[in-house]
């Protein structure tokens, strides 16, 4: 199909969509939760194809862990499903009501944003996670994958696309691009798309914000900190920290770049030591670093790398005002973690560090969609507008002004004798 034609027949359906119920939406998504389990003898095959293919190809470990679509990956993205039913629907809420004068009445409600195009990676979850957030939300969705997870992808679309035609949504909510490209057309397709978001390298997401007129939601790196205060509880510290490197070292929200207070470096540096390189870890420090540990020696370049594997960086610290500059000089303004005892200290941390996700004595690993509550994620934003941090549900609403009026002009409110607007708030919800 002509790719412009295929994004007009998006946008039809998006219209479409965004008055269908939350009744039948989530009678929907029951169903093709239930296609997919059906089904999951047909995925797996699928996939089992992509993972002998990449496996051919010498594709790194990282990649075949992502692309790789068992049947407890099955479950768990038909258990995010379920999740997804129960949470409510964030379009046609009502945000601000006033009265203008009597019977004038202004209200902001929620609505869909329109046409979501999403470029991922090769992970095949990321293909139901993201459409599944779409359909809930009452947007298309233009979906393009991996080359890696061609057949997957194919395979959960079909599914998808005829379980959900079945419960009554529209024709074509839900399209599948396939070709590198096709990416290049739908980046001229600003008059049907409504917004794009890429997840993918720093150079893929780069490339995507420079070369088109579709607004772009996202990020380019998850360059993640975590800084061991002073204060800091050592036995907690080293958990943590193993955690938000090795628990899945890649993600964006995994650590790259762990900071340690000077006063707590010669305690914390060969605990952290002995436990990361347990679990295969390399090291790389700093000078001061290096004076206490044995490791790799750090430089410029490492306090700028997302390294999506089994290596962290070291910098031993003399304040917080240190580590603070540290991270909003070198990181990504993704996810960042302070451990400390001092609540003082940890107020000063998540005030001033610019990232869309500050967090107190816990891992970075945290900062995901699903974790968060929000029913998954299509990506994690590091914008300052419309949404930040993991964007789910509530990241793929915009709204809409409606006004109701009862024969009101607006000469009636100019002149000398002009009526007074009574800009009364209002404190009940959208209805005809």
């Amino acid at each position: 199909m002509d790719l412009t034609i295929l994004a007009q027949s998006a946008k039809k359906a998006s219209i479409r969509l965004s008055a269908v119920s939350t009744e039948k939406k989530n009678s929907a998504l029951k169903s093709i939760a239930q296609a997919l389990q059906q089904n999951t003898a047909k995925i797996v095959e699928a996939n089992k194809q992509d993972m002998d293919k990449a496996a051919n190809k010498n594709i790194s470990a990282a990649l075949l862990k992502r692309l790789k679509f068992d049947e407890n990956k099955i479950k768990d993205v038909i258990s995010g499903i379920e999740n997804l039913i129960k949470l409510d629907d964030p379009a046609g809420k009502t945000l601000y009501a006033m009265q203008l004068d009597k019977g004038l009445d202004l209200y902001k409600v929620s609505c869909p944003i329109g046409v979501i195009g999403v470029i991922f990676e090769s992970r095949p979850d990321a293909l139901v996670q993201i459409s599944m957030l779409c359909l809930k939300s009452g947007n298309a969705s233009i979906l393009k994958g991996g080359t890696e997870a061609a057949n997957t992808n194919q395979a959960l679309y079909e599914i998808i696309r005829d379980a959900s035609l079945k419960a009554g949504i529209p024709e074509n909510w839900i399209q599948l691009l396939h070709t590198r490209a096709d990416v290049q057309e739908i980046l001229k397709l600003d008059r049907y798309i409504d917004l794009l978001i890429p997840r993918g390298s720093n150079q893929f997401v780069r490339y995507i914000m420079d070369n088109t007129n579709i607004p772009v939601l996202g990020h380019a790196d998850g360059i993640c900190h975590v800084y061991i205060d002073s204060q800091a509880d050592t036995d907690m510290a080293v958990r943590i920290t193993v955690d938000a490197k090795t628990q899945y070292a890649a993600v964006c929200n995994s650590a790259e770049t762990l900071l340690v207070h000077k006063n707590i470096a010669g305690k914390f540096l060969p605990a952290i030591k002995a436990a990361l390189e347990a679990k295969g870890v390399e090291l790389r420090g700093c000078e001061t670093t290096r004076t206490i540990i044995d490791v790799k020696p750090a430089d410029e370049k490492d306090w700028a790398t997302e390294y999506l594997a089994e290596i962290l960086s070291i910098r031993t610290v003399d304040s917080l005002d240190e580590a603070i500059d540290h991270i909003n000089t070198y990181g990504s303004h993704h996810t960042d973690a302070i451990i400390t005892q001092s609540r003082t200290t940890a107020a000063e941390f998540m005030q001033l560090v610019d990232s869309a996700n500050v967090f107190l004595n816990t891992s970075t690993r945290f900062s995901d969609g699903y974790r968060y509550g929000l029913g998954a994620e299509v990506g994690i934003s590091t914008n300052k507008i419309h949404a930040r941090g993991p964007v789910g549900l509530e990241g793929l609403v915009i709204y809409k002004w409606k006004l109701l009026g009862s024969g009101q002009i607006v000469a009636d409110y100019t002149g000398p004798d002009a009526k007074n607007f009574t800009h009364k708030k209002l404190k009940k919800e959208f209805h005809l």
